[in-house]
């Protein structure tokens, strides 16, 4: 009975997982998006005239770089999506998935600045934000450059040679990722929805960073099942405060926010190298558990 449910959702991912990472739907979701964005563009053009009427004019803001951050949402939702999918592949991956979300969530809060300038911008009113800009542009940087040595220093190898065992791990892996595409869909349209009926949302990123958190958890305990070496384990639980300390940063005041992303890139490269100094007899180890 638990082999058949396991491979009902291993087939289940594999099929979201084709569909999703197929040409097809990426020439489409990135078309669909330069379309919005071309939109918005419009609409605040109209408002700007004061050419649209009231009720729309209401919804729709003055100034063009809400266009640029509507831009960044759109990119952090595919970001988001390939996180979801990188689960089941590994989790140091998916911690790395997190980071590169919030490098952009950087970048975008960057743009932020821009919208409570007017049109053209002007010295006098960017002066007072231009740290804050700098601040997250460089943070964004470093943490796109600590990618870079944390994907180049990653091992991947698998917790047992047993091939049942790698297989239930997987498929568990693959149920985990389903559930949190579907928490992504409803948290999604539940955002949409109270966006249009208040104008001061939740933020859906820092809502969703929390569920991450939880779901990290639960893949450490779920890899438990399979494999109980210490450094497994300590390595997965200190990529899980990782996460944590993302979570804080997207909360953190300007500066902190970086210092936090910034430090907690430094702690998942410092776990790995530390991890793989003992890779050899964590992998003796753990991979002949269930022979």
């Amino acid at each position: 009975m638990k082999g058949h449910i396991l491979t009902f959702f291993d087939n289940l991912y594999n099929r979201v997982e084709g569909f999703w990472s197929s040409r097809k739907t990426w020439k489409f979701t990135v078309s669909l998006i330069i379309l919005i964005f071309l939109i918005y563009m419009i609409l605040i053009t109209l408002n700007r005239f004061h050419w649209l009427p009231a009720p729309l004019a209401n919804k729709i803001p003055t100034n063009h770089f809400y266009a640029v951050h509507l831009a960044f949402s759109m990119l952090l939702v595919i970001e988001v999506m390939g996180l979801v999918f990188s689960i089941a592949h590994s989790i140091a991956r998916s911690v790395g998935k997190q980071f590169e979300i919030f490098s952009v969530i950087l970048l975008r809060q960057s743009f932020e600045e821009f919208v409570n300038f007017s049109e053209p911008i002007v010295w006098q009113e960017i002066q007072q934000s231009i740290v804050h800009i700098i601040v997250n542009t460089a943070g964004s940087l470093l943490i796109f450059l600590a990618l870079g040595v944390y994907y180049r220093i990653q091992k991947h190898r698998p917790i047992t040679r047993n091939e049942t065992e790698q297989f239930h791990f997987i498929a568990t892996k693959k149920i985990v990722a389903i559930a949190l595409l579907l928490i992504f869909v409803l948290m999604a349209i539940h955002h949409t929805i109270i966006l249009f009926l208040t104008p001061h949302p939740y933020s859906f990123f820092n809502t969703f960073y929390t569920v991450l958190i939880f779901s990290d958890i639960l893949l450490v305990l779920i890899s438990l099942r399979y494999c109980s070496t210490y450094h497994v384990v300590y390595r997965d639980s200190g990529f899980t405060l990782g996460t944590v300390l993302i979570r804080i940063a997207l909360t953190a005041p300007p500066v902190y926010n970086v210092l936090l992303g910034v430090g907690a890139s430094g702690l998942i490269i410092a776990l790995t190298l530390v991890y793989n100094l003992f890779s050899p007899e964590i992998e003796k180890e753990a991979l002949f558990k269930f022979e």
